[in-house]
């Protein structure tokens, strides 16, 4: 087990755009058990740090999951029980990563969908209390999408001409996918090298309160169900008309960031 925290890249990058930054944003991705947020656990974390300054700081951890990891998803990123039987849990190095993304924005590749839901999960259960509120997020997936619909592996080849060594690795799939985002603002002229546009530009889908989007936005940002039998509802007049349907929610298996927007609407209705 290696673990990196240094001001230089890992890899060697091509820059000709930097990122606008007002703050750090801490570009990561995680290689995990399977691809369920709830179930899944993340067996190695790799974290870039970038600063408003260009400086940039690197996190690379295994991490032992706790449950056996499938050998078919073994066999996808190169990680077999083996490997972590003496890294630390999550649980053990949470703090150490939450110091070291501090107050930085997120960004990374899916991430939206895949590795900040994944990560909320796992810093609720070790008991650290990770806010989104004040942060944007970055999808460079979502950005690549839109441009040219292919997948990282390909965006790399296309933006920068290379290839990813050590593909499905955190480490070099996370500094592939920073090197990826610079090229894009290198690229298109369209795209603001401006953080908050591009946390908005990199947004698919329905407008969503939550990052699984169970929880959708309409034109006036109220809360509606979009999911199951009550898609398209409000929120509050399902809760008022089915009180019930708040304590099936906190059983369902749904993540943990989810239940923790579908209580804050619960309380919020409750003491009105």
């Amino acid at each position: 087990m290696q673990v990196a925290i240094n001001s230089t890249p890992l890899l060697q990058t091509r820059k000709k755009m930097n990122l606008k930054l007002q703050k750090p944003i801490a570009f990561f991705d995680l290689e995990a058990t399977g691809l369920n947020i709830a179930q899944d656990r993340i067996v190695e974390i790799g974290i870039v740090k970038v600063y408003p300054s260009g400086e940039k700081e690197n996190y690379v951890k295994k991490i032992n999951p706790t449950i056996p990891i499938p050998i078919e998803v073994s066999e996808i990123h190169g990680i077999y029980d083996i490997d972590i039987i003496n890294a630390p849990t999550f649980k053990e190095i949470a703090e150490e990563v939450n110091t070291f993304i501090g107050n930085a924005d997120l960004g990374g590749y899916n991430s939206n969908r895949f590795d900040i839901p994944l990560l909320l999960e796992e810093f609720y259960r070790a008991g650290v209390d990770f806010e989104l509120e004040n942060r944007k997020t970055v999808d460079v997936q979502n950005i690549f999408y839109k441009m040219e619909q292919r997948t990282l592996s390909a965006a790399y080849k296309f933006y920068c001409q290379k290839e990813i060594e050590n593909a499905h690795s955190a480490e070099a799939d996370i500094v592939a996918t920073v090197e990826v985002l610079e090229a894009q603002l290198d690229r298109y002229d369209e795209l603001e090298n401006d953080i908050n546009f591009l946390s908005d530009f990199s947004k698919m889908g329905a407008n969503t309160l939550d990052f699984a989007q169970r929880i959708a936005l309409d034109e006036n940002n109220t809360p509606i169900i979009n999911f199951g039998k009550h898609k398209g509802k409000v929120v509050t007049e399902v809760f008022k008309q089915e009180p019930g349907y708040y304590g099936w929610l906190m059983s369902a298996d749904f993540s943990y960031e989810t239940k923790k927007h579908f209580t804050k609407i619960w309380k919020t209705l409750k003491a009105n």
